[in-house]
Protein backbone atom coordinates (compact mmCIF):
# COMPACT_ATOMS: atom_id res chain seq x y z
CA UNK A 1 0.00 0.00 0.00
CA UNK A 2 1.16 3.76 -0.58
CA UNK A 3 1.44 6.04 2.51
CA UNK A 4 -1.83 7.98 2.80
CA UNK A 5 -1.17 11.94 2.80
CA UNK A 6 -2.47 13.78 5.16
CA UNK A 7 -4.83 17.03 4.82
CA UNK A 8 -2.64 18.62 6.94
CA UNK A 9 0.73 17.92 8.85
CA UNK A 10 1.43 17.94 12.11
CA UNK A 11 -2.27 19.09 13.76
CA UNK A 12 -3.75 16.65 16.08
CA UNK A 13 -7.34 16.53 17.37
CA UNK A 14 -8.61 18.10 14.65
CA UNK A 15 -11.79 19.59 14.21
CA UNK A 16 -13.82 21.19 10.76
CA UNK A 17 -16.58 23.41 11.33
CA UNK A 18 -18.72 24.23 8.13
CA UNK A 19 -20.80 27.42 9.02
CA UNK A 20 -23.53 28.93 7.00
CA UNK A 21 -21.23 31.00 4.93
CA UNK A 22 -20.05 28.98 3.29
CA UNK A 23 -16.74 28.32 4.93
CA UNK A 24 -14.67 25.77 6.54
CA UNK A 25 -13.27 26.57 9.73
CA UNK A 26 -10.31 24.02 11.68
CA UNK A 27 -8.71 24.61 14.24
CA UNK A 28 -6.85 21.73 16.46
CA UNK A 29 -3.87 20.95 18.85
CA UNK A 30 -0.78 22.56 17.61
CA UNK A 31 3.02 20.89 18.45
CA UNK A 32 4.00 23.36 20.86
CA UNK A 33 0.73 23.67 22.59
CA UNK A 34 0.72 27.42 23.41
CA UNK A 35 -2.15 28.90 21.34
CA UNK A 36 -5.29 28.03 19.62
CA UNK A 37 -5.35 28.87 15.87
CA UNK A 38 -7.71 28.51 13.23
CA UNK A 39 -7.61 28.35 9.62
CA UNK A 40 -10.43 29.68 6.52
CA UNK A 41 -11.84 28.25 3.27
CA UNK A 42 -14.03 27.77 0.76
CA UNK A 43 -13.00 24.10 0.82
CA UNK A 44 -11.63 21.22 2.77
CA UNK A 45 -9.06 20.55 0.58
CA UNK A 46 -8.52 24.22 0.30
CA UNK A 47 -7.89 24.27 4.14
CA UNK A 48 -4.46 22.50 3.52
CA UNK A 49 -3.11 25.86 2.43
CA UNK A 50 -4.94 28.58 4.05
CA UNK A 51 -2.85 30.65 6.31
CA UNK A 52 -3.60 30.35 10.32
CA UNK A 53 -4.58 33.10 12.19
CA UNK A 54 -4.25 33.19 16.24
CA UNK A 55 -7.25 33.31 17.68
CA UNK A 56 -5.51 33.12 21.82
CA UNK A 57 -2.17 32.70 23.12
CA UNK A 58 -1.68 30.78 26.97
CA UNK A 59 -0.38 33.27 29.29
CA UNK A 60 2.93 32.77 30.72
CA UNK A 61 1.80 31.38 34.21
CA UNK A 62 -1.55 30.15 35.96
CA UNK A 63 -3.78 27.62 35.84
CA UNK A 64 -4.71 27.50 32.13
CA UNK A 65 -0.67 28.43 31.36
CA UNK A 66 0.46 25.01 29.88
CA UNK A 67 -0.42 22.15 27.12
CA UNK A 68 -3.76 23.79 25.37
CA UNK A 69 -5.12 20.63 23.87
CA UNK A 70 -7.74 19.66 22.01
CA UNK A 71 -9.66 23.34 20.74
CA UNK A 72 -13.05 22.49 19.26
CA UNK A 73 -15.04 25.63 17.56
CA UNK A 74 -18.58 26.25 17.77
CA UNK A 75 -20.89 28.44 16.67
CA UNK A 76 -24.25 28.86 19.17
CA UNK A 77 -26.75 31.47 19.49
CA UNK A 78 -24.91 34.12 17.02
CA UNK A 79 -21.06 33.95 18.57
CA UNK A 80 -18.68 31.57 18.26
CA UNK A 81 -17.04 29.87 21.07
CA UNK A 82 -13.90 27.41 21.55
CA UNK A 83 -13.68 24.93 24.20
CA UNK A 84 -10.46 23.77 25.11
CA UNK A 85 -8.49 22.42 28.34
CA UNK A 86 -5.62 23.76 29.75
CA UNK A 87 -3.09 22.96 32.60
CA UNK A 88 -1.35 24.78 35.45
CA UNK A 89 1.80 23.30 34.50
CA UNK A 90 3.32 20.05 32.78
CA UNK A 91 3.49 18.17 35.86
CA UNK A 92 1.88 14.49 36.55
CA UNK A 93 0.40 14.18 39.41
CA UNK A 94 -1.31 10.58 40.42
CA UNK A 95 -0.62 9.52 36.71
CA UNK A 96 -2.49 12.28 35.75
CA UNK A 97 -1.70 15.74 33.80
CA UNK A 98 -4.15 18.73 35.70
CA UNK A 99 -5.85 19.82 32.65
CA UNK A 100 -9.25 21.71 32.91
CA UNK A 101 -11.76 22.96 30.76
CA UNK A 102 -12.13 26.61 29.26
CA UNK A 103 -14.24 28.44 26.93
CA UNK A 104 -13.98 31.43 24.39
CA UNK A 105 -16.27 33.58 23.52
CA UNK A 106 -16.55 35.84 20.11
CA UNK A 107 -19.14 37.86 18.95
CA UNK A 108 -17.73 38.79 15.81
CA UNK A 109 -18.85 37.16 12.41
CA UNK A 110 -15.28 35.85 11.32
CA UNK A 111 -13.50 33.80 14.25
CA UNK A 112 -10.04 34.53 12.28
CA UNK A 113 -10.68 38.07 12.21
CA UNK A 114 -12.90 38.98 14.75
CA UNK A 115 -12.04 39.56 18.54
CA UNK A 116 -11.60 36.41 21.22
CA UNK A 117 -12.25 37.00 24.65
CA UNK A 118 -11.06 34.47 27.60
CA UNK A 119 -14.34 33.30 29.35
CA UNK A 120 -13.06 30.54 32.25
CA UNK A 121 -13.56 27.69 33.06
CA UNK A 122 -16.50 25.21 32.49
CA UNK A 123 -17.27 23.83 35.95
CA UNK A 124 -18.46 20.19 35.88
CA UNK A 125 -19.32 19.78 39.60
CA UNK A 126 -15.94 17.08 39.39
CA UNK A 127 -13.00 18.57 40.31
CA UNK A 128 -10.69 16.30 38.39
CA UNK A 129 -8.14 16.05 35.16
CA UNK A 130 -11.18 16.61 32.32
CA UNK A 131 -10.58 17.62 28.08
CA UNK A 132 -12.32 17.06 25.08
CA UNK A 133 -15.56 19.24 25.15
CA UNK A 134 -18.06 19.19 22.53
CA UNK A 135 -21.23 21.04 22.70
CA UNK A 136 -24.82 20.16 20.23
CA UNK A 137 -28.12 20.75 20.61
CA UNK A 138 -31.11 18.53 20.45
CA UNK A 139 -34.66 19.21 20.65
CA UNK A 140 -33.98 22.91 21.66
CA UNK A 141 -31.82 21.69 24.43
CA UNK A 142 -27.74 22.71 24.63
CA UNK A 143 -25.82 19.82 25.41
CA UNK A 144 -22.11 19.46 27.03
CA UNK A 145 -20.14 16.14 25.93
CA UNK A 146 -16.92 15.62 27.28
CA UNK A 147 -14.62 13.19 29.36
CA UNK A 148 -13.16 13.23 32.85
CA UNK A 149 -11.63 11.42 35.62
CA UNK A 150 -13.59 10.03 38.57
CA UNK A 151 -11.33 8.78 41.32
CA UNK A 152 -14.40 5.88 41.73
CA UNK A 153 -13.26 4.61 38.74
CA UNK A 154 -10.39 2.69 37.30
CA UNK A 155 -8.80 4.86 34.89
CA UNK A 156 -7.85 7.92 33.58
CA UNK A 157 -11.10 9.07 32.18
CA UNK A 158 -14.37 8.75 30.98
CA UNK A 159 -17.65 10.31 29.11
CA UNK A 160 -19.94 12.41 30.37
CA UNK A 161 -22.76 14.70 29.62
CA UNK A 162 -25.29 17.17 31.26
CA UNK A 163 -27.55 20.21 29.69
CA UNK A 164 -25.90 23.57 29.61
CA UNK A 165 -27.81 27.10 31.01
CA UNK A 166 -25.47 28.94 28.43
CA UNK A 167 -22.82 28.23 25.90
CA UNK A 168 -20.34 28.70 28.90
CA UNK A 169 -22.43 26.45 31.98
CA UNK A 170 -23.66 23.28 32.59
CA UNK A 171 -27.12 23.36 34.13
CA UNK A 172 -27.64 19.80 36.19
CA UNK A 173 -25.26 16.90 37.15
CA UNK A 174 -22.87 15.44 34.34
CA UNK A 175 -24.10 11.97 33.58
CA UNK A 176 -21.46 8.79 33.16
CA UNK A 177 -22.45 7.52 29.72
CA UNK A 178 -19.26 5.40 28.53
CA UNK A 179 -16.28 4.16 30.45
CA UNK A 180 -13.47 1.72 30.06
CA UNK A 181 -14.06 -1.55 30.04
CA UNK A 182 -13.25 -3.24 26.58
CA UNK A 183 -9.87 -4.91 25.85
CA UNK A 184 -9.67 -2.24 23.11
CA UNK A 185 -10.06 0.21 25.39
CA UNK A 186 -7.43 -0.05 28.05
CA UNK A 187 -4.56 -0.79 26.06
CA UNK A 188 -1.90 1.63 27.89
CA UNK A 189 -4.24 3.63 29.87
CA UNK A 190 -7.85 3.44 30.14
CA UNK A 191 -8.76 6.19 28.30
CA UNK A 192 -12.63 7.34 26.99
CA UNK A 193 -12.28 10.67 25.20
CA UNK A 194 -12.50 13.34 22.30
CA UNK A 195 -16.52 12.47 21.78
CA UNK A 196 -17.86 13.82 18.76
CA UNK A 197 -21.46 14.09 17.70
CA UNK A 198 -23.06 12.63 14.53
CA UNK A 199 -27.03 12.49 13.80
CA UNK A 200 -28.92 10.83 11.25
CA UNK A 201 -31.49 7.69 11.03
CA UNK A 202 -33.74 8.09 14.08
CA UNK A 203 -30.44 8.36 16.17
CA UNK A 204 -27.99 10.15 17.45
CA UNK A 205 -24.32 8.64 17.68
CA UNK A 206 -21.17 9.63 19.90
CA UNK A 207 -17.32 8.66 18.83
CA UNK A 208 -15.17 8.59 21.01
CA UNK A 209 -11.20 7.71 21.24
CA UNK A 210 -9.96 4.69 23.50
CA UNK A 211 -6.20 3.33 24.84
CA UNK A 212 -2.83 5.12 24.88
CA UNK A 213 -2.07 7.91 21.85
CA UNK A 214 0.11 5.41 20.50
CA UNK A 215 -0.61 2.40 17.73
CA UNK A 216 -2.81 1.49 19.82
CA UNK A 217 -5.35 4.54 19.69
CA UNK A 218 -8.98 3.60 18.04
CA UNK A 219 -12.74 4.48 17.91
CA UNK A 220 -15.53 3.18 19.47
CA UNK A 221 -18.69 4.35 19.24
CA UNK A 222 -21.91 4.98 21.22
CA UNK A 223 -25.89 5.33 19.61
CA UNK A 224 -29.22 6.42 21.09
CA UNK A 225 -32.32 6.28 20.09
CA UNK A 226 -33.19 10.72 19.29
CA UNK A 227 -36.22 10.60 21.22
CA UNK A 228 -35.07 8.43 24.36
CA UNK A 229 -33.63 10.58 27.40
CA UNK A 230 -30.26 11.23 26.84
CA UNK A 231 -29.71 11.56 30.48
CA UNK A 232 -30.49 8.18 31.29
CA UNK A 233 -27.45 5.92 31.18
CA UNK A 234 -29.05 2.49 30.08
CA UNK A 235 -30.62 4.41 26.66
CA UNK A 236 -27.00 4.54 25.53
CA UNK A 237 -25.74 1.48 23.58
CA UNK A 238 -21.64 0.65 22.99
CA UNK A 239 -20.31 -1.23 20.46
CA UNK A 240 -18.25 -4.42 21.44
CA UNK A 241 -15.92 -4.11 19.05
CA UNK A 242 -14.00 -0.17 17.58
CA UNK A 243 -15.23 1.18 14.69
CA UNK A 244 -11.88 2.67 13.39
CA UNK A 245 -8.54 1.10 14.02
CA UNK A 246 -4.76 1.20 13.15
CA UNK A 247 -3.71 -0.30 9.44
CA UNK A 248 -0.25 -1.08 9.51
CA UNK A 249 0.08 -2.36 5.81
CA UNK A 250 -0.69 1.11 5.50
CA UNK A 251 1.11 2.82 7.89
CA UNK A 252 -1.84 4.38 9.29
CA UNK A 253 -1.09 4.24 13.24
CA UNK A 254 -3.21 5.31 16.02
CA UNK A 255 -6.38 7.20 13.74
CA UNK A 256 -8.59 9.24 16.81
CA UNK A 257 -9.76 12.34 18.46
CA UNK A 258 -12.11 12.73 16.21
CA UNK A 259 -14.66 15.26 14.97
CA UNK A 260 -17.70 14.80 11.86
CA UNK A 261 -18.37 17.70 9.44
CA UNK A 262 -20.05 17.72 5.79
CA UNK A 263 -18.69 17.67 2.00
CA UNK A 264 -18.86 20.65 -0.32
CA UNK A 265 -22.23 19.29 -1.69
CA UNK A 266 -24.09 18.59 1.31
CA UNK A 267 -24.66 15.19 0.65
CA UNK A 268 -21.62 13.37 2.10
CA UNK A 269 -20.59 13.43 6.17
CA UNK A 270 -16.32 13.44 6.45
CA UNK A 271 -14.21 11.80 9.61
CA UNK A 272 -11.75 14.40 10.47
CA UNK A 273 -9.05 12.82 12.34
CA UNK A 274 -5.43 12.54 13.40
CA UNK A 275 -2.90 9.58 12.62
CA UNK A 276 0.79 8.67 12.46
CA UNK A 277 2.69 6.94 9.88
CA UNK A 278 5.12 5.84 11.89
CA UNK A 279 5.48 3.63 15.39
CA UNK A 280 9.26 4.47 16.45
CA UNK A 281 8.38 7.07 19.07
CA UNK A 282 11.05 8.13 21.65
CA UNK A 283 9.15 8.62 24.72
CA UNK A 284 5.28 9.93 25.46
CA UNK A 285 3.95 9.79 22.33
CA UNK A 286 1.95 13.01 23.25
CA UNK A 287 5.51 14.76 22.82
CA UNK A 288 5.73 13.60 19.21
CA UNK A 289 4.64 16.23 16.68
CA UNK A 290 3.84 14.11 14.03
CA UNK A 291 0.10 13.20 14.62
CA UNK A 292 -1.21 14.97 11.18
CA UNK A 293 -4.56 15.62 10.01
CA UNK A 294 -7.18 13.34 7.53
CA UNK A 295 -10.27 13.21 6.02
CA UNK A 296 -12.47 10.81 4.34
CA UNK A 297 -15.81 10.19 3.52
CA UNK A 298 -18.34 7.78 5.85
CA UNK A 299 -21.23 5.69 4.78
CA UNK A 300 -23.90 4.14 6.02
CA UNK A 301 -25.74 0.73 6.08
CA UNK A 302 -28.80 -0.41 5.50
CA UNK A 303 -29.41 -0.17 9.35
CA UNK A 304 -28.58 3.46 9.27
CA UNK A 305 -25.36 3.36 10.98
CA UNK A 306 -22.66 5.08 9.77
CA UNK A 307 -19.60 3.16 8.22
CA UNK A 308 -16.36 4.39 8.94
CA UNK A 309 -14.18 2.21 6.51
CA UNK A 310 -10.31 2.06 7.45
CA UNK A 311 -7.68 5.18 7.52
CA UNK A 312 -6.45 2.88 4.36
CA UNK A 313 -9.67 3.82 2.35
CA UNK A 314 -7.54 5.76 -0.20
CA UNK A 315 -10.51 6.72 -2.58
CA UNK A 316 -12.46 8.60 -0.10
CA UNK A 317 -9.85 10.66 1.28
CA UNK A 318 -9.23 14.26 1.04
CA UNK A 319 -5.55 14.90 0.52
CA UNK A 320 -6.14 18.61 -1.02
Amino acid sequence: MSLVKPLIEQRADPFIFKHSDGYYYFTASVPAYDCIEIRKARSIAELKHAEPSIAWCKPDTGEYSELIWAPELHFVDGSWYVYFAAAPSREIVDGLFQHRMYVLRCDDADPTTGDWQFVGKIDTGIDSFCLDATVFYHKGILYYLWAQKENEITGNSNLYIAPMASPTEISGKPVLISKPEFDWEIRGFWVNEGPAVLKGNGKIFVSYSASATDENYCMGLLSIDENADLLEPANWVKTESPVFKTVSEAKMFGPGHNSFTKSECGQHDMLVFHARNYTEIEGDPLWNPDRHTFVKKITWNAQGEPVFGTPADLEDLVSG
